[in-house]
């Protein structure tokens, strides 16, 4: 399964400082990730992402009295290897790498 996750700590906190230790939460679980500029993919059994997220969230909490969490889920039965084949396939089609 892949996971797109957003959190967006909400008032005067800096965001950077409150995702620093959401990404570290994530890093530290070795579950594959990929990092982008609105948000974190990760792939995984939906026991263990759900329960990083959760532990993610629970840490920007602490931090801003308003957050909001985002989450999308693709789940195809029977898929792995989503994280980088996603865009493997569209730069197939292309015909050459997308920028990273």
């Amino acid at each position: 399964m892949l996971f797109e996750l957003s959190i967006y700590p909400i008032g005067e906190i800096h965001m950077s400082s409150a995702l620093a230790g959401a990404l570290k939460i994530i890093h530290e679980s070795k579950i594959p990730y990929k990092v982008t500029p609105t948000g974190t993919c990760m792939e995984g059994s939906w026991e263990e992402v759900m329960n990083v997220i959760r532990v993610c969230h629970n840490k920007i909490r602490e931090l801003s009295p308003h957050i909001i969490t985002s989450i999308t889920i693709e789940d195809e039965k029977g898929e792995t290897g989503k994280l980088t084949g996603n865009i493997k396939s569209v730069e197939n089609k292309l015909g050459f790498p997308l920028s990273h």
